[in-house]
C-alpha cells in the first residue's frame, strides 16, 4: 500500500474549492491560464475550438493537448478523467463521432452541472458526465479504448490508484493520452507535506 505525503480527503476539498470557482467565474483572474486564450496556446486547433459555445471552452484549465500526438479514432470509446466543464470530452466527442462514446468523470458538482447543460444545449448526446474519483472511476472494466487526462493526474494524492483504475477501464492494447506538470528533481519532503503547494 502507498503512503500518501498529504491527506486526500483535505487535498480534493481544496482542489474541489479551486474547481468550483473557475466553474462559477470562468473570468476571474487564477494563478493559471484559462478558455480560448489557453486553448490557442496549447495549439488545439482553432477552428475545432471557435465551433463551441463559450460555456464549453471558458472554464477549460489544462496544461497540455492530449490529442497533440494521436487523434482518436472513429468509433472508440472514451474516458476523460477529471473533465471538468467537458471541453477535452466535447473535443473527443467529435473525433470519435456518434458511433463512438466518451464518458467524463469530474468530482465537482458545479462543473459537473456545466458540462451536462452543455451536452444538452449542442446535443452531444454520445458524452455523459458522471460524478466521480480518479483513483475509483465508475467505468466498467476493460470498457475504454482510450484514457484522456488533462492536467489531473498530478493532482492526486495517491498517483498509484488513479493509474491502477485507468490500466482497470481500459481495454488491452487501449491508449493513455495524458497531459500533466512534472518535475525533473526530487521535490523536497516539507514541499510533499504542504498541501498548498499541491493546489498552488
Amino acid at each position: 500500500m502507498t503512503e500518501l505525503v498529504v491527506d486526500a480527503h483535505a487535498l480534493r476539498g481544496q482542489v474541489r474549492d479551486k474547481y468550483r470557482e473557475v466553474a462559477v467565474a470562468p473570468d476571474a483572474v487564477y494563478h493559471f491560464h484559462t478558455g480560448r486564450p489557453l486553448a490557442a496556446r496549447l495549439g488545439y486547433d482553432p477552428d475545432v475550438v471557435a465551433a463551441l459555445p463559450d460555456r464549453a471552452v471558458e472554464s477549460f484549465a489544462g496544461v497540455g493537448h492530449p490529442f497533440a500526438l494521436r487523434r482518436l479514432q472513429t468509433g472508440e470509446y472514451v474516458v476523460d478523467v477529471g473533465s471538468g466543464a467537458g471541453f477535452d470530452s466535447f473535443i473527443a466527442a467529435s473525433q470519435v463521432g456518434a458511433e463512438g462514446r466518451v464518458v467524463g468523470v469530474d468530482m465537482t458538482p458545479e462543473m459537473l452541472a456545466k458540462s451536462r447543460a452543455t451536452a444538452t444545449a449542442i446535443g452531444c448526446g454520445q458524452v455523459d458526465f458522471v460524478e466521480g474519483l480518479a483513483e475509483a472511476l465508475p467505468v466498467d472494466d476493460g470498457w475504454a479504448d482510450v484514457v484522456i487526462s488533462n492536467g489531473v493526474l498530478n493532482l492526486c494524492a495517491d498517483k498509484r490508484a488513479a493509474f491502477d483504475e485507468i490500466w482497470r477501464v481500459l481495454k488491452p492494447g487501449g491508449w493513455l493520452q495524458f497531459a500533466d506538470i512534472a518535475n525533473d528533481r526530487p521535490v523536497p519532503a516539507e514541499a510533499l507535506r504542504d498541501i498548498d503547494l499541491w493546489t498552488g
